[in-house]
């Protein structure tokens, strides 16, 4: 007998309106009653019906879900992971995590269309779906992030040592009043880069003497970094936990006046294609998203053939790229 939505209604004590609003990404419903829902769903084998039609096409698909698109640092790594399937005659598909919400809210959109795997970046996955993944076999890699708390396979570069060789360069080069503008706080990215910064900072004889939040926006970061400038004490060096907010903090220091490497050295991290523009000319670690990449699919295969796999870690080397910004 075919298994309904009022089956899972049924199941989950409430409405079907309420199931078919659990099962879109961006509706409007109660997150512990949806986490019911897809709950119920998942112990009877409920499949939406958009789901049971595109579950036929899937096969040799990976499914890439995204929670920041404006970062260009990751339509950067679309484009190369892209190719890279392509190469292997795989299709990819995207899965937008809507703003404000986060991944759990189009997991199940993603495993209703039953792809080989699923590569998760700048977001942050549940310990609830991280289980049901791994309960349906369903190999999970996160991408330039990593969750150890809930046990799924990661693949990212080696933050802290990139962080380290920024505060290396800065406190080599005589800079003492050194600030650092952070990303989201609670991400292994930006704590990761914190730690291994600060440590060289420490290392170098100085000390960090302001960190503010930039929460990995170029919005946020201007007004962080012209808050900096305008203190009596200004910053002679900043390290920005990404790119965007770097070329936010030289923006912030061209419109106070602050000349930029003589006055302040800036530095950032990623290596976006906007760090060699003329006008910016960063200094910045680069992240090796090819290597990811290719670190990340064989992952996948790993864990595909012997689950067992799954929780693992792969570290990638960064690079020092060296500009004017500092």
């Amino acid at each position: 007998m075919k298994i309904t939505a009022k089956d899972v209604a049924t199941i989950a004590s409430t409405s079907t309106s309420a199931v078919s609003r659990a099962f879109r990404p961006g509706s409007s419903i109660d997150e512990g009653l949806r986490a019911r829902i897809l709950r119920a769903a998942d112990e009877i084998g409920y499949q939406t019906p958009s789901g049971a039609a595109v579950s036929q096409l899937s096969t040799g698909t990976i499914s890439l879900v995204v929670g920041d698109l404006t970062n260009p640092f990751y339509p950067t790594v679309l484009e190369e992971l892209s190719q890279a399937l392509f190469g292997t005659g795989r299709r990819l598909i995207l899965h937008v995590v809507p703003g404000g919400k986060d991944v759990d809210s189009v997991m199940q959109q993603v495993l209703d269309y039953k792809a080989d795997a699923a590569i998760i970046t700048s977001a942050t996955l549940s310990s609830t779906l991280a289980k049901a993944c791994q309960q349906k076999r369903f190999p999970v890699v996160l991408f330039n992030r990593t969750q150890p708390e809930i046990g799924v396979s990661a693949v990212c570069c080696d933050n802290f040592n990139g962080g380290w060789q920024i505060g290396s360069r800065l406190t080599a080069g005589g800079r003492r009043k050194i600030a650092f503008v952070s990303g989201t706080l609670d991400t292994s990215t930006n704590l990761e880069r914190w730690r291994g910064f600060s440590s060289a900072v420490e290392e170098g004889g100085a000390t960090v003497a302001a960190r503010v939040d930039g929460h990995f926006e170029y919005g946020a970061a201007f007004e962080a970094a012209a808050k900096l400038f305008e203190r009596p004490a200004r910053p002679d060096a900043i390290f920005c936990a990404n790119d965007i907010m770097a070329l936010a903090a030289i923006d912030a220091a061209k419109k106070a006046g602050i000349r930029v490497s003589e006055d302040v050295a800036i530095i950032g991290f990623d290596d976006i294609p906007m760090a060699a523009w003329q006008s910016y000319r960063l200094t910045t670690v680069r992240q090796r998203i090819r290597l990811m990449i290719r670190e990340t699919l064989d992952m996948i295969e790993q864990i595909t053939r012997d689950p067992a796999m799954s929780g693992s870690v792969r570290i990638t080397p960064c690079q020092l790229i060296e500009r004017d910004s500092g």
